[in-house]
C-alpha cells in the first residue's frame, strides 16, 4: 500500500480503466475509473491508487482518513516498543593518574548500573600514536575494573588518533 503523504485519490487518478477492490474485500473486477468514482461516492468513501505499476492499475475503495489514522496509530505503537540504548562516552588518555582512572571507572560503572553502554576511548596524542599499545594497556587496565558487571561488546582497537573499546551492562 502507499503510505506516503502522496497518495494519489479519486479523481487523480489517470488510468482509464482500473481493477477496483471494495473496502470490505469486494471483488468489482476490471471497471472504468469514472465507474469506480462514482461506486465510491455512493459509498462516500475515496477510491485510492495502492498498486500503480499493475496492469491495470488497482486501487481500493477505502475511507481514506481513517486508514491514515490507522498507519499512524501503528508507528506511534512500534515507536512505544522501541528501545533506545544510551551509549555514554569516557575519555582517557595514555599518562592518566591513577585516581582518575578510579574516578571515571566510577561513573562507568554507575552508567552500566543504568543499562547503558560505555565507549572507553583513550586520545592519542603527538609521538603515542607511534606506541598506539599504551592506549591498549590502558584500556585493559579499565576493563579489569568493570568486568564484573560488564561484558567487552568490543575489544580495543584503533579508530584514527582514538583506541576504542565497548562495553555492555551484563543481563
Amino acid at each position: 500500500m502507499n503510505k506516503d503523504k502522496d497518495a494519489i485519490l479519486n479523481h487523480e487518478i489517470r488510468a482509464g480503466e482500473i481493477r477496483c477492490i471494495g473496502d470490505d474485500g469486494t471483488q468489482y473486477g476490471i471497471i472504468t475509473r469514472d465507474e469506480a468514482l462514482k461506486i465510491a461516492q455512493k459509498q462516500g468513501l475515496d477510491l485510492v491508487l495502492i498498486a500503480a505499476d499493475a496492469k491495470p492499475p488497482v486501487c481500493k475503495i477505502m475511507d481514506y482518513g481513517k486508514f491514515r489514522y490507522q498507519l499512524e496509530k501503528k508507528k506511534k505503537e512500534a515507536k512505544k516498543k522501541q528501545k533506545v540504548i544510551e551509549v555514554k562516552e569516557i575519555k582517557l588518555s595514555v599518562k592518566i593518574a591513577e585516581n582518575d582512572v578510579n574516578y571515571k571507572v566510577k561513573h562507568a560503572r554507575e552508567f552500566l548500573e543504568e543499562g547503558k553502554h560505555v565507549k572507553f576511548r583513550v586520545f592519542l596524542r603527538g609521538r603515542e600514536m607511534a606506541n598506539p599499545e599504551a592506549g591498549v594497556a590502558v584500556l585493559e587496565r579499565v576493563w579489569l575494573m568493570v568486568e564484573d558487571i560488564a561484558t567487552r561488546d568490543k575489544a580495543p582497537s584503533m579508530e584514527g588518533r582514538y583506541v576504542n573499546m565497548l562495553t555492555v551492562p551484563k543481563n
